[in-house]
């Protein structure tokens, strides 16, 4: 356990001390904040008072797409957190803790715990824009929100912490990376409906656990309770699996799961890892 908490505080200082990257990491989320906010928001919500019949007071496109712009912070943060192993590759850092008496399984615990710790961070500051953009979340959704989104931080961490245990370059895991990033936001339903999928990319929407991870954030902040069937099945608010609706309880297990295999394999990589 004293592993883990070095490690963790480890990352947790250096992200302090770190103001540019705290700076530039709102860059990206904020961009497509605006982008697809501000860009989209007058078209989607035009399309749902014309085509669809929906009042116009019942549905605010910003409000369904700023928990999507949270949960990309996280997975931006998250995984780019652990580029941090291969600079202590490279700086000899990790070979002292391999050589050291802490197990795998806590470097592995520990540098997640602190990439999620970054991310959770990073996602709580953007709530400061909720006044900004003229939205009205309830605070204990809010409270309620930030232990799973350092869940999510975790499990997302796990993904960049693989990449990093196996690359040596950090050219080379920014450009895996984003290979991998980008496509993990698109198909989650962060940004736009994911409902209405082909056949053989609703199977990689289901697998992808951003899409779990968008969702119950969705579902804990947006007052789904009180939207109509409309505007639930119009905007991917009804997420099933086998034509079944999963329950946040099943996502959150899913994650959990998703966490524990990428503890795994990061333990494994680890062992082989040549640093």
């Amino acid at each position: 356990m004293e592993g883990i908490i070095a490690i963790w505080q480890r990352d947790l200082t250096k992200f302090l001390r770190d103001r540019a990257r705290l700076f530039g990491s709102f860059t990206m989320p904020i961009l497509f904040l605006l982008i697809f906010g501000g860009g989209l928001s007058g078209t989607m919500e035009s399309m749902m008072v014309e085509n669809i019949g929906v009042d116009s007071s019942e549905f605010n496109y910003i409000e369904f797409v700023f928990p999507g712009i949270v949960a990309m912070t996280l997975l931006m943060t998250a995984v780019f957190s652990a580029m941090s192993v291969i600079e202590d590759k490279n700086y000899g850092y990790m070979k002292e803790i391999l050589v050291s008496p802490i197990s795998r399984v806590s470097i592995a615990v520990g540098k997640m715990a602190g990439a999620a710790t970054v991310s959770t961070i990073q996602g709580v500051l953007l709530f400061a824009l909720i006044p900004l953009l003229g939205l009205s979340y309830d605070l204990w959704s809010l409270i309620q929100v930030i232990p799973f989104m350092f869940l999510l931080g975790a499990a997302l961490s796990g993904v960049g912490l693989l990449f990093a245990s196996i690359i040596n370059s950090t050219q080379g895991f920014q450009l895996i990376v984003n290979i991998i990033v980008l496509p993990m936001i698109f198909l989650s339903g962060a940004l736009f409906p994911i409902n209405n999928m082909p056949a053989w990319l609703d199977v990689v929407v289901k697998l992808n656990p951003v899409t779990y991870g968008v969702d119950v954030m969705k579902k804990i902040m947006i007052d789904v309770e009180n939207l109509s069937e409309t505007v639930m099945e119009t905007m991917g608010l009804n997420l099933t699996v086998f034509g079944r609706q999963v329950t946040i309880f099943e996502e959150i297990l899913f994650i959990v799961g998703f966490t524990i295999i990428m503890i795994i394999l990061a333990t494994l990589s680890f062992k082989r890892a040549n640093a």
